[in-house]
């Protein structure tokens, strides 16, 4: 199910996690040759995926939100 970006932050490992507009967090980490998300190292560029949808793997689960969105 596809959930727009809403914010971001850090994990206790330094890896980006997305905030999505369902409730859900999704990593979207950069570690090239696997995942290639260069836009994740800058804030202007995470800031430039804002709204973008993200398909939630949790949504289709039915999985509980990981906090509340507001």
């Amino acid at each position: 199910m596809l959930q727009a970006i809403i914010d971001y932050h850090l994990d206790d490992e330094n890896h980006w996690v997305a905030r999505l507009a369902c409730g859900h967090f999704q990593h979207v980490r950069h570690q090239p040759p696997f995942i290639n998300r260069p836009w994740v190292l800058q804030q202007s560029t995470r800031n430039a995926k804002l709204g973008q949808k993200l398909n939630c793997i949790k949504c289709e689960n039915g999985a509980a939100a990981d906090f509340k969105p507001t």
